[in-house]
């Protein structure tokens, strides 16, 4: 089912689109593909007046603020990562009105200031993009729907380190979470509904 709306302060969303991520072998579309339909959302946001918050995970060298618990699967935050894996790419980059916001754990809500920076700028509603779509991107549509703002994902402009994961998060869980559609559709129904200003558009 196609996004059929976009409130008159929606947000976009970016979740890990980073150095040390976006390389990884993704599936169905590569790091790079999801790179650039996000590009193409975030310049449409930002031309329409609406934000953009751009999401990454980092952990202390040290691993310290890692999260604890235990599991049968080894987790991230102690290994030795390259110098700037932890950085936002460049194509997102080098805009001072976004959202910038760092993440210890999978979702981007908690122990991070996400929601009282959407709030406080009107935010109800969020479009999301990312890596992976099963994780860091489930993880925070299921914490924005909790939240209480309409959720979009962009299913064209994410992917995840297995198909069958991916395929599972869009088929399964996003539609019982909010609507689900592609970046072209999100983009046209974007140009149809909001102004350069950030207003809403008058649809005659």
């Amino acid at each position: 089912m196609a996004v059929t709306t976009l409130d008159p302060r929606t947000a976009l969303v970016v979740i890990d689109l980073q150095n040390g991520i976006v390389g990884a072998p993704t599936q169905p579309y590569s790091g790079p593909e999801v790179v650039a339909r996000t590009v193409e959302l975030a310049d449409a946001f930002r031309g329409a007046g609406l934000p953009v918050a751009l999401v990454r995970v980092s952990f202390a060298a040290d691993g310290v603020d890692a999260v604890p618990g235990r599991t049968e699967q080894q987790r991230a935050g102690g290994a030795a990562r390259p110098q700037g894996w932890d950085v936002v790419v460049d194509e997102l980059s080098g805009h001072p009105g976004d959202i910038r916001v760092t993440k210890r754990n999978w979702g981007a809500f908690h122990g991070t200031d996400l929601d009282v920076q959407l709030r406080r700028r009107g935010v109800t509603q969020i479009v999301l993009t990312g890596v992976a779509t099963s994780i860091g991107v489930e993880s925070t549509a299921r914490a924005a729907h909790e939240h209480g703002y309409h959720v979009t994902l962009a299913t064209d402009a994410m992917a995840d380190l297995d198909a069958v994961s991916h395929a599972h998060s869009i088929e399964r869980i996003f539609p019982r979470l909010g609507e689900t559609g592609t970046s072209a559709e999100i983009l046209e129904l974007l140009a149809k509904t909001h102004d350069g200003s950030g207003h809403r558009a008058t649809v005659g």
